[in-house]
């Protein structure tokens, strides 16, 4: 598969699907970028400190979680 490929099959996924494999993602862009920094971290710490993060997907819209009523 090419890059084109892979891009069309991106493209094609769901908006749910996408967001899932970026969520996913997070703890080895991070380990990735601190080594680069040379400042390494375990992976295993970083996903840990995701977990106890909650998911896009389910927080509330901005509108039901707002302060200031409408």
């Amino acid at each position: 598969m090419n890059w084109i490929e892979t891009i069309q099959q991106w493209r094609q996924l769901p908006a749910a699907d996408k967001l899932r494999l970026r969520w996913q993602a997070i703890p080895q862009d991070v380990a990735q970028s601190m080594a680069f920094e040379q400042e390494p971290v375990e992976l295993r710490r970083l996903q840990e400190i995701l977990d106890q993060i909650a998911r896009p997907g389910s927080l509330k819209p901005l509108a039901a979680s707002s302060p200031i009523p409408k």
